[in-house]
């Protein structure tokens, strides 16, 4: 394939995220939304990390992180969204 290094990098890490099992993390959204999050197995090992420290479950770690603002997005001079 004739393409940059990056690209090569992303398509390797969708391949290899694509062969591994995910791990589904059910969780409510900050609506009351029911969600269905789908992890790979690095993802899960930091998440559990995070239950663990915080001493919550995975589902109420994202439930909290739900509440946390999304920054701003930088645009480039000129440019459109």
């Amino acid at each position: 394939m004739d393409l940059p290094d990056d690209e090569i990098s992303l398509l390797k890490d969708l391949v290899k995220a694509s062969r591994q099992r995910p791990h589904l993390v059910t969780w409510k959204d900050r609506d009351g939304s029911n969600r269905h999050t789908a992890l790979s197995p690095i993802e899960v090992m930091r998440l559990n990390q995070i239950a663990q420290r915080l001493k919550v479950s995975k589902a109420e770690v994202l439930r909290q992180a739900a509440h946390v603002p999304v920054g701003r997005v930088q645009m480039p001079e000129g440019g459109k969204a």
